[in-house]
């Protein structure tokens, strides 16, 4: 047995070892750093997916089926991958907000690169200075310069202080100087905080994780009614 086919066993057999073996951190503890604007919009897309997207797609699934010969039916078989996709989005969405954890960014320290910090880098390759904003998790905009610190560039990034010099080595090894470290404009601040009086402490999500029934779906056929009562003979 190889050493690959070693550590698939044991982690079949002891799943709470994976992250020590591949050193991630365990995500689901640490929780999701979002902005409340980008926590907002989530929010807003898993109610679409879950009150209105689902309940359409059960309609055109229950239409679909009363043209008959599911075999042939294309309207049908389309609906159903929808409703795939669908579920999916909505079990993804389920995971990420509960994993979320809102913040305006405030009282940030600059003393070294963190979320919610703005940073002034050197790239010594090409005596080019650039600035990044370390962000949320889904407040990404790379032609603004907001990266999400999950990003690769990120977690390089992270943690440094001004005057050091670090290798990128998920960059081809390019070379950066830490120049300075800012908290985020207030404006930037007051627009990623959108939302925030809308979204309680702990975003509650529905219990919706199964896919419709098809039975429930399914008009009645008219062979399933009831046989009207005959009038008995003396």
């Amino acid at each position: 047995m190889d050493k690959r086919s070693l550590l698939a066993r044991i982690v079949k057999s002891y799943p709470a070892v994976q992250s020590l073996i591949s050193g991630e951190q365990d995500t689901q503890e640490k929780g999701l750093v979002v902005s409340w604007g980008s926590l907002s919009r989530r929010r807003d897309e898993y109610d679409q997916v879950v009150r209105k997207k689902i309940p359409a797609n059960s309609k055109e699934i229950a239409i679909a089926r009363s043209y008959g010969d599911l075999r042939e039916n294309h309207e049908y078989k389309a609906a159903k991958e929808m409703q795939k996709l669908l579920m999916t989005r909505k079990a993804e969405l389920e995971s990420e907000l509960a994993m979320a954890r809102g913040t305006d960014f405030s009282d940030v320290s600059t003393n070294a690169v963190s979320i919610g910090t703005a940073v002034n880098v050197t790239d010594q390759s090409q005596n080019i200075d650039e600035d990044f904003i370390i962000l949320g998790a889904w407040d990404s905009d790379p032609d603004k310069g907001y990266i999400s610190y999950l990003s690769p560039l990120a977690q390089e990034l992270l943690n440094h202080k001004p005057g050091e010099e670090i290798v990128l080595e998920q960059h081809g090894g390019k070379k950066y100087r830490i120049n300075r470290i800012e908290n985020i404009p207030a404006e930037l601040s007051e627009s990623l905080a959108g939302g925030h009086e809308d979204i309680p402490e702990e975003v509650p999500v529905q219990a919706e994780s199964e896919a419709p029934n098809d039975a429930a779906e399914q008009p009645a056929s008219s062979d399933s009614q009831e046989a009207p009562a005959t009038e008995e003979t003396a």
